[in-house]
């Protein structure tokens, strides 16, 4: 195991971190505003994960979104519509506007535990099926033994595999950390850099399936290594929050991690997203001040 962090010139400042976090949060009520609220619904892939999923409330909640655009034709769609691999087209079928993406979460979410080919495979019936973006997790079963070797192989088979389904269409790989069980500052970075050297479009904190998902020291990390992965590549990977997020200040406060570490380039949904069930209502009605169940 090598340490990945050094070749970046990076080390996680726990004093530094703790510090700046303090300064955004005491901050959130001058950054937040209808527009950044709007920004942050923008940002949304909008998420339904459940046992209970069908094709046919699938369906309902993508039909919810493109009759959002009528009822709320000042507001931006949200990016993506995410869902288990198996419901790719019916989202794909069922949607008004192709600017609204088709995500599925694949690779044996949200465990990653089987086989490579196993997960290959449904990665690769995923983008035929219609997936724009593919969020899968990263092994951790290989990753918290040290065999990063492993662990790095398996993200660049994924993406050498969508790019072969995809044929020439761009589609999306999101790497989840699950940064819950990573646990320290020094791993969340090792991760972050290992996913970003193999092919990871955005790094992703969390399943949601956990007892510790999406948190603002983790993301503070991530984006922090995305920054200085940018700095020694020239290339741009996104940021996903997800898992937990469920207060439009929630949102706001992650808006300001983004913006304060990685500037207004990152903030767009090239680059920045939510995973999110709940939080599209809380932004509805923090942006119109009375309470608001449109999802």
């Amino acid at each position: 195991m090598t340490n990945i962090s050094t070749k970046y010139g990076y080390a996680p400042d726990r004093e530094a971190i703790a510090r700046h976090l303090e300064l955004i949060a005491s901050n959130l009520d001058n950054v937040v505003s209808n527009d950044v609220l709007k920004e942050c619904f923008s940002l949304m892939d909008l998420t339904t994960l459940s046992p209970k999923d069908t094709p046919a409330s699938v369906a309902k909640l993508v039909e919810k979104v493109n009759s959002f655009a009528v009822d709320y034709p000042d507001y931006p769609l949200p990016a993506s519509v995410c869902v288990y691999p198996n419901f790719a087209s019916v989202v794909k079928e069922h949607r008004h506007n192709p600017a609204l993406h088709v995500t599925t979460v694949a690779g044996c979410f949200p465990t990653s535990q089987s086989f490579l080919e196993v997960k290959l495979h449904e990665i690769e019936m995923a983008v035929k099926q219609g997936a724009d973006e593919i969020d899968i997790v990263l092994a951790l079963n290989s990753f918290l033994t040290g065999d990063y070797a492993t662990a790095g192989a398996e993200i660049a088979a994924s993406r050498a595999c969508i790019d072969k389904a995809a044929a020439g269409r761009k589609v999306v790989l999101k790497v989840i950390l699950e940064t819950g069980l990573l646990v320290t500052h020094e791993r969340i970075a090792e991760a972050s850099f290992l996913a970003m050297e193999n092919g990871a479009d955005f790094i992703k904190t969390s399943t949601g399936k956990v007892e510790v998902n999406a948190t603002p020291v983790a993301a503070y990390v991530m984006c922090e290594c995305i920054k200085k992965f940018y700095e020694q590549t020239g290339r741009k990977v996104g940021f996903k929050a997800a898992g937990g997020i469920s207060s439009a200040m929630d949102a706001v406060c992650y808006y300001s991690i983004v913006s304060s570490i990685l500037g207004k380039d990152w903030l767009s949904k090239d680059l920045f997203r939510f995973g999110v069930s709940r939080l599209a209502n809380q932004l509805l009605s923090a942006v119109e001040q009375k309470t608001v169940s449109y999802f």
